[in-house]
Formats: C-alpha cells, sequence, structure tokens
C-alpha cells in the first residue's frame, strides 16, 4: 500500500448493546481493509462490557479500535481515544494516554484550532464528523489546505460514499463514515466495499 493512500475510519452509532450490533459490524469489517474504528456509546448503555465484545472482534484483524473516553480506553486497552473537541479533554487524554495509546480529536471549527491541535501532540485532526457536522464542501476546504501543508494526518469525515473520492483526490489520510454504512439497505459489507473500490482507484493513482 501506497504511504499516501486513503484509508478507511469507521465510526459507529451510539451503541446500546453488542449483540444486536455484531453481525452488521463483522460483515463492516469482514468486507474491506478497516484501519481504524471508533465505539460510540448511548448514554444508558454499558460502553464498557460493549467495547470488550467489539475489541474481541475487530482487534485480531489488526483493526484499531478508539473510544470517546480516556479512562474507558485505558480500563478496556483500547487501541487509543477520539476526542470530540479541543480543550481540556484532549490535554489530559494526551497527558494519561501518550505514547502508547492514539489520541485524535474532533470538532475543529477554525483554522486556528486545527493548527493548536496539531500542536498539541494529537495523532490525527477529524474534519466534519457526527459531533461537528459540516459540509461537503466545508470539509474539502479544510482537508485541502491541512494535506497541502501539514504532515499530522487528517481525517475527512464523508456524510455521503459518493463524497469519499473527492477527499481522496485532495490528499485525506483516512475517510470516516458513520450512517452511510451502517444505514445502507444493501447492508454494511456492501457499502464497505463500495468505499474500498474507491479508496483503491486512489492508491492506483499515487
Amino acid at each position: 500500500m501506497s504511504e499516501d493512500a486513503s484509508r478507511l475510519y469507521l465510526i459507529t452509532p451510539p451503541l446500546v448493546d453488542a449483540a444486536a450490533f455484531a453481525v452488521s459490524f463483522e460483515a463492516a469489517l469482514a468486507a474491506a481493509d478497516v484501519a481504524c474504528v471508533l465505539l460510540r456509546f448511548d448514554p444508558q448503555a454499558d460502553a464498557q462490557a460493549i467495547a470488550k465484545k467489539l475489541l474481541a472482534l475487530a482487534q485480531p484483524r489488526g483493526v484499531a479500535c478508539l473510544v470517546g473516553d480516556a479512562r474507558l480506553a485505558a480500563a478496556i486497552d483500547a487501541d487509543g481515544v477520539h476526542i470530540s473537541a479541543p480543550g481540556e479533554a484532549l490535554d489530559a487524554a494526551l497527558k494519561a494516554l501518550k505514547p502508547n495509546h492514539i489520541v485524535g480529536v474532533g470538532g475543529l471549527v477554525s483554522r486556528d484550532d486545527a493548527m493548536v491541535a496539531g500542536e498539541s501532540g494529537a495523532d490525527y485532526l477529524m474534519f466534519g464528523g457526527p459531533d461537528s457536522p459540516q459540509t461537503f464542501g466545508e470539509t474539502r476546504e479544510r482537508i485541502a489546505w491541512w494535506a497541502e501543508i501539514f504532515n499530522l494526518p487528517c481525517v475527512a469525515y464523508a456524510n455521503l460514499i459518493a463524497e469519499v473520492a473527492g477527499f481522496v483526490d485532495l490528499g485525506a489520510d483516512f475517510i470516516a463514515l458513520e450512517t452511510a454504512v451502517w444505514d445502507d439497505p444493501r447492508g454494511p459489507g456492501a457499502a464497505v466495499a463500495d468505499v474500498n473500490h474507491l479508496l483503491a482507484r486512489g492508491r492506483s493513482r499515487a
């Protein structure tokens, strides 16, 4: 794989139960190369129990598993954490988990936010996302700017599979998808296979 190839970053919906999601989860992971999964949880759910079951499905495949809380990440031996916005939570996660775990950050509403987060020691920046809605055009603009100037990996959140190719062409290191995969009427495996085809076309041009 090219060093510059974009890879797939999956984001789960807020989960209530591991068993109910496991079939869809395994279908997505089996369909193509997945670099990373961000596990999200319903506020009323037993996040630790759900995460442990899904980590057991993903980590043996070489898929990095992240959660949204640094203490949970440490407790379940997740690969790292995704912090939804810069600030105290990011600072605490960097202090608690680096250098042995991944620490990523989203919720970057300005270029200044992105540069400050990039200088903090975060491992990647995500533009757009379920907690930081942006239009395709807004995310394209931010990815184009970041990828042109900075070396720190960036993640482009795609609302639709049709947006993937545009982010690949701009040099996004990872393409994140959530509802576009899990809500696909054909099933998540078919959606991930389509995304992989678009990523492979990007790799062939790299």
